[in-house]
């Protein structure tokens, strides 16, 4: 299927009101042009600017007939073949309802930018009017804008279309396109650039319309006839500029995963399934994301954000707590252009930072019911979404986690992330250690690894942290026993916390995979 077969389809359908929320007004209209000639009835289009115009007018077959009358004469090109005409006095859109329900004729009627005057008891009447005789007179209204939003009485008599956004295939296609453009113009010379970078520039512009992906094409072949990492980071912020509005923080420039100690089975994990979510693994799924349990400080967000930056693709965090509104339906409203907005972004990964916190069980009583209400929203979107949107969720509390978004096909695995081994306290120490300019080998990571024993990542960072206070206080360069005493001192939370943690750990052992 295609735009032009799924509005072929809608049509069909013979809704009196057809609503096409689209940025692409001009391929909006060129489609129902399009379909208007093949179906062989009237177009008409109204705007504020122009009023209500018949785009494909001709004389009727009386006016034909007479035409044979008169030897030797033919009627003007235009209007044998169809032209426009304006109907007057119809540019208030009252006014333009008013002649469709009075004397329109069949057809199709595309109405732009109409939602300033959706709330005008006179507008609401008419279109009801015209849904209500559209059996007898089949008037198909098509509302196309940006955004519209119907009364309830309206929306009932209403179908949705939303056209189709370009896949990886009709990105290249266009990227192909705009290089010949460029080639042939007046300026044109070859493009440069590694065929790496072309391809991930070319999915980063998937999620995009058509409209939006040949401008930034054209900005990044144009600017300097080369395609460089400036035009992803150019697209990023692109996207990022379109989720403004949304409770999205978005983030590009994302550590990688050498720089998350341990996590062996959650690294592999990922490695094998980048190709699949990079769509350069054509047989297989793309991933849909994970969840990522365990104590707290133990590096699960430090993971969820670090996934961007080992795929090479933007991260979106969704502030679940910035999603809640007083009034009874804008929570949920909120979450929808939140996953809206990610899907823009695609490909992406959508990290949701302690999401117990939001969908916790037992909310509803003390909420009204709308923790539920999120929830449902969210497990229907995992579910249903195919943009390549992969989630990235973290969760302290096991227990507060609600049964249906821990079953399979939520998440593609479920990790437990345990305080670190010796082995991977000494890679976390390092880690640390060099990103403050010191360089492991002066230490005795043996002796400190032993020494941060029941020790969560970020206790161990902290404890670094604390040690280089003590060296500057005291004039001295860091050393080991700087760090050793601060451990000394430092009470982790396995010990403050310890049967809590005791009986997290054993109910992750037979139920989720380590990290």
């Amino acid at each position: 299927m295609n735009d032009i077969d799924d509005l072929r389809t809608a049509l069909s359908a013979r809704f009196p009101i057809l609503c096409i929320e689209t940025h692409e007004e001009p391929r909006a209209r060129a489609l129902l042009h399009k379909l208007a000639l093949e179906q062989g009835g009237g177009l008409y289009e109204w705007s504020i600017a122009d009023g209500l115009i018949h785009t494909n007018f001709q004389y009727g077959s009386e006016r034909r007939a007479s035409w044979q009358t008169v030897e030797g004469w033919q009627p003007p090109r235009e209007e044998a073949s169809g032209q426009r005409r304006v109907v007057e006095q119809t540019q208030e859109l009252q006014a333009a309802l008013q002649h469709i329900d009075k004397a329109g004729e069949a057809g199709l009627y595309l109405l732009f930018d109409v939602h300033p005057f959706l709330e005008q008891a006179a507008v609401q009447r008419l279109l009801r009017e015209i849904a209500f005789a559209h059996t007898d007179n089949p008037r198909t209204l098509v509302l196309i804008g940006p955004s519209i939003v119907l009364p309830p009485e309206i929306a009932r008599h209403a179908l949705f279309h939303t056209l189709r956004l370009p896949d990886a295939v009709r990105v290249r296609a266009i990227f192909t396109e705009e290089i010949e453009l460029f080639a042939h113009s007046r300026e044109g010379r070859k493009v440069q650039g590694e065929q790496a970078i072309a391809d991930l520039l070319v999915q980063h512009l998937v999620g995009l319309c058509e409209e939006d992906v040949r401008r930034l094409l054209r900005l990044s072949i144009r600017d300097d006839a080369a395609i460089t990492r400036s035009d992803i980071a150019r697209i990023v912020q692109a996207k990022r500029e379109m989720c403004a509005e949304s409770a999205l923080e978005i983030e590009f420039a994302v550590a990688d995963l050498a720089t998350v100690g341990g996590m062996p089975n959650l690294k592999r994990w990922l490695a094998l399934r980048q190709m699949a979510f990079a769509g350069q693994a054509p047989n297989l799924p793309a991933p849909r994301g994970v969840l990522l349990l365990g104590v707290q400080g133990a590096g699960k967000s430090l993971a969820a954000r670090t996934i961007a930056g080992a795929w090479n693709v933007p991260l979106a965090r969704l502030d679940m707590g910035s999603l809640f509104d007083k009034f009874h339906g804008e929570t949920e409203r909120n979450l929808r252009k939140a996953l809206a907005a990610a899907e823009s972004l695609a490909p992406c990964v959508l990290w949701i930072d302690e999401i117990e916190k939001a969908l916790a069980q037992g909310s509803a009583e003390s909420d009204g019911g709308v923790g539920r209400r999120v929830l449902g929203t969210l497990l229907t979107w995992m579910s249903e979404h195919d943009e390549r949107v992969f989630i990235a969720a973290t969760a302290n509390d096991i227990r507060a986690l609600p049964p249906e978004l821990m079953r399979k096909g939520r998440f593609d695995e479920i990790f437990f992330v345990d305080l670190p081994d010796a082995e991977t306290r000494r890679e976390i120490l390092g880690i640390h250690l060099a990103r403050r300019g010191h360089a492991a080998t002066g230490f005795d990571l043996e002796q400190l690894a032993r020494a941060s024993e029941g020790f969560t990542g970020a206790e161990i960072e902290q404890a670094i942290v604390g040690a280089a206070f003590e060296a500057h206080a005291s004039r001295q360069p860091l050393a080991t026993g700087h760090i050793a005493g601060e451990m000394a001192r430092t009470r982790p939370l396995s010990v403050l916390m310890a049967e809590t943690m005791a009986e997290l750990r054993s109910w992750a052992q037979a139920r989720t995979v380590l990290a």
